[in-house]
């Protein structure tokens, strides 16, 4: 609680924020100067000594400042001067070098079609790779950065518009005008628990081969001591005949 910033102090870092340079928090107002909250609290959280700040502490600044410095409309958030506000503008001089931030699981599918917005109704590229990669976690801790060559995209169709000084908008960003890591190799997981279940079931099929050879040759072991009893006891008889013969033949 000793750390915490005081609702007037909140409302002046406010003030800054959404009415003079969102620009610098990786935020971009709509026509109306209107940010999402969560992107806002997003973005507050980011910085040193302001993580504490939830939505409470936001409306907190109206209950015990009488002129808050900013309006909140539902889920959105405006500054309520907004006379230093930089508005969007179509890019006259962007720099040859943009960068902008997209998803590891999608970065095949980038690679292969292009960079489409997907949060934000329009691709956020900034000339600063610390902001792109400020905006591209935001989004997830596993994100691939893309260096945009400004000129190749302008060849291709993309019109650029600029928010402040270091956020630049794009429709979406063709195949050619970006360059990024190669693919990271898959490991073959799957592979090799199948050749492991493969091993195992030859080895079971070996053995279980084995069982009934075994069992088998017992088989034939017995049936021989069987067929070698019955000839040795058929023999004894025939002698025992024999000599019962010999003992009642007169002399």
């Amino acid at each position: 609680m000793g750390n915490q910033k005081s609702p007037k102090l909140l409302a002046k870092f406010l003030s800054y924020i959404l009415g003079i340079r969102p620009d610098e928090f990786g935020l971009i107002p709509d026509k109306e100067g209107f940010i999402k909250i969560k992107d806002l609290i997003k973005a507050i959280n980011e910085e040193e000594g302001w993580r504490h700040v939830r939505r409470a502490f936001i409306e907190e600044v109206f209950i015990t400042i009488s002129k808050p410095p900013v309006e909140i409309k539902g889920d959105n958030i405006r500054a309520a001067n907004r006379e230093n506000l930089l508005q969007m503008m179509p890019a006259v001089n962007p720099p040859n070098l943009l960068f902008t931030c997209v998803s590891e699981k999608s970065y095949p599918f980038v690679l292969e079609k292009g960079v489409f917005p997907t949060s934000h109704p329009d691709v956020i590229l900034s000339p600063n790779k610390d902001m792109a990669e400020r905006i591209g976690r935001r989004k997830g801790k596993s994100h691939i950065l893309l260096n945009v060559n400004t000129m190749q995209a302008i060849d291709n169709g993309v019109f650029l518009h600029q928010s402040g000084e270091l956020i630049y908008l794009a429709g979406f960003l063709p195949v050619g005008s970006f360059t990024g890591p190669l693919l990271p190799k898959q490991k073959p997981v799957i592979k090799k628990k199948k050749e492991a279940d493969a091993k195992e079931k030859y080895k079971k099929q070996i053995t279980a081969g084995t069982f009934e050879l075994k069992i088998q040759n017992d088989d034939k072991k017995n049936e021989g001591k069987y067929k070698k009893g019955r000839e040795s006891s058929w023999k004894r008889d025939k002698k025992r005949i024999r000599r019962e013969k010999k003992q009642d033949w007169p002399e």
